[in-house]
């Protein structure tokens, strides 16, 4: 994450402003919260690790939020282990605690959170949520993961799909991977065309789009601004991530604002890094944030932008500290990957798991630095990405 952003607000600093007090605890700012900033987070739960709720939760605690948790799973550990035990929360299950909530009036949260939800009988009743919630506060900020798989591979039922089409019109982000953009667009993304005609897609339901991950193949190094190409380097084995956030206004005839920026690609199996961005996104994202200075133009950061930085930034800081932990453990603890063997020998991945869980409560001097524009990891304002070429 070494790349410098586009130095044209060196005067302008952007803050949120959502939770307005400040106190220090052992020296970290802190900003407590109150009930206009409760969210609701509703995804997957492991019993040892970190991954759904587990990822999500804790960082947002240590930015200032309270977080009511309903788990769409319980299990012991999750997949990447090769064995996990638990359950599934049904869709029946999920509608009482839902209802009892509203009954008992604990139902109201100012933001909504969807991560990981295995089939379609739970996902409908979370759609009907996120409808019931959208129509009573229609100020309501849902950030929707659309979690549906990666590198080509499904990692839940196929009949959700067409369901989280039907909700993108519900939700105020979502924080797709390149593979859910394809699977949600039907557009596979091989060409600056493409990417451009998969946003448009989904801009046509959505205000703000991350796509959280897209690896830096030909096609898209030819098109990406000098200004965010990697360093020059000796190490042409090096593999580069692309985060992604477009902002449009749904109903106008306007293009959409492109920011971006590109990150070295840490090698090794990782799980939770999805759930970590897209809390540490909806926690930092502020639709009404100030800027010190009045001058707006283009290039400035959008709400969806800073936030986007905000979270890339501390989900690859925490992904930088696991990884230096993984290399410290004993040679027998960080083996490579290798699935004729982990197969043989199902401790080798065992151990490799778990020294790669996140690093959170480690690194939560990471969660809870206060962020602000202009401190050289700012997306970068994509000048001309709608432009034909």
């Amino acid at each position: 994450m070494e790349s410098e952003s586009a130095g044209t607000w060196d005067e302008a600093t952007m803050t949120i402003q959502s939770m307005p007090e400040t106190t220090q605890v052992n020296g970290t700012l802190c900003k407590p919260t109150d009930e206009d900033n409760r969210i609701l987070s509703i995804q997957s739960h492991v019993a040892y690790g970190y991954v759904g709720g587990k990822a999500a939760v804790f960082p947002l605690q240590c930015i200032g939020y309270d977080v009511d948790v309903v788990n769409s799973v319980n299990f012991s550990n999750h997949t990447g282990y090769g064995r996990t035990s638990g359950t599934r929360t049904s869709g029946e299950e999920l509608a009482s605690i839902f209802k009892m909530m509203d009954d008992v009036g604990l139902l109201s949260p100012h933001r909504l959170l969807t991560g990981y939800i295995p089939n379609a009988a739970a996902l409908k009743v979370i759609k009907e949520l996120a409808q019931k919630l959208k129509s009573s506060n229609p100020h309501l900020i849902y950030l929707m993961d659309p979690v549906l798989g990666d590198s080509g591979e499904l990692y839940v039922s196929p009949d959700v799909i067409p369901i989280y089409k039907e909700m993108l019109s519900f939700a105020t982000i979502i924080t797709p991977n390149w593979f859910e953009v394809e699977t949600l667009t039907g557009v596979p993304l091989i060409s600056f065309g493409a990417l451009r005609d998969a946003l448009s897609i989904l801009h046509k339901h959505v205000e703000h789009v991350i796509i959280s991950s897209i690896p830096l193949q030909p096609w898209l190094s030819r098109v990406l601004p000098e200004t965010m190409q990697p360093p020059v380097s000796t190490d042409n084995q090096q593999a580069y991530l692309l985060c992604i956030s477009s902002s449009r206004t749904i109903g106008t005839s306007s293009h959409s604002t492109v920011h971006a920026r590109l990150v070295p690609l840490i090698t090794g199996y990782f799980s939770g890094v999805g759930d970590l961005f897209s809390a540490l996104t909806l926690g930092h994202f502020n639709p009404s944030f100030t800027l010190s200075d009045s001058k707006l133009h283009s290039a400035a950061q959008t709400p969806l932008s800073f936030a986007a930085a905000a979270a890339l930034h501390k989900t690859y800081s925490i992904l930088e500290l696991t990884n230096a932990f993984a290399l410290r453990l004993p040679p027998e603890d960080r083996t490579t990957t290798d699935d004729e063997r982990d197969e043989a020998e199902p401790v080798r991945k065992l151990k490799r798991m778990r020294g790669r869980e996140l690093r959170l409560v480690q690194g939560q001097h990471i969660l809870r630095e206060e962020w602000r524009e202009g401190q050289g990891k700012d997306l970068q304002f994509w000048d001309g990405f709608w432009e034909t070429s």
